[in-house]
């Protein structure tokens, strides 16, 4: 049994990633017209695949799927004190499955070049993870979530676009979003790689 001291540090960061991430993505950024692009959570999110992944690569793929579960369950509960029920419910429901799809798609390109894991399955996870998530949190078919728990309706269904293509709100960030997670996808090569240095983990 995976000793819990190990797998402790990857759960802290997974937490925090994932809640200060389900803050964040309620305020949209108000800078340089992006508002109806980006969240302030699609600036940190991302940063819970590079943990996933650094987790699967130097503890192994049953140590990275105890730290998912783990931090679904503890993120899931205090997602749903900082911020919605609906928002918890779609987080948790996004982080569960893109980041077991993300393990699987890691473990199967392990032996591959040292990129290639944590880069094509952060892609594929995280756009699994941004259309579930959007989907459940913002679309108004989702309204009833909010209906159960008897909160405010808090759907984006309001008329935006991106790239000249007319979207709802929540659709249209759910594209800025994920343009974001890749382009973090890319820059987290950069921890990771030097991670493998650090470790002498097998590429």
């Amino acid at each position: 049994m995976q000793n819990i001291s190990r797998l402790f540090p990857y759960i802290l960061a997974m937490v925090l990633i994932v809640v200060a991430s389900n803050i964040l993505v309620q305020t949209q950024v108000q800078y340089f017209g992006l508002q109806d692009v980006l969240t302030w959570g699609a600036l940190t999110y991302p940063i819970a695949f590079l943990v996933n992944d650094i987790t699967n690569r130097h503890l192994g793929s049953a140590a990275a799927r105890k730290v998912v579960i783990v931090g679904f369950i503890l993120a899931v509960i205090l997602s749903i004190w900082f911020a919605t029920p609906r928002i918890a419910i779609a987080s948790g429901s996004a982080f569960l499955v893109a980041h077991l799809i993300d393990i699987g798609i890691f473990d199967k390109l392990r032996e591959s070049s040292w990129w290639k894991a944590p880069f094509i399955s952060t892609i594929i996870g995280s756009a699994v993870d941004t259309i579930i998530f959007f989907g459940l949190a913002f679309a108004p078919m989702f309204a009833g979530i909010d209906g159960f728990f008897g909160t405010e309706d808090g759907s984006l269904g309001f008329p935006a676009g991106i790239f000249g293509v007319a979207m709802p709100l929540w659709a249209s960030l759910l594209v800025g979003d994920f343009i974001i997670k890749v382009c973090v996808g890319l820059f987290a090569l950069v921890p990771y790689g030097g991670f493998l240095k650090m470790t002498e983990a097998r590429v």
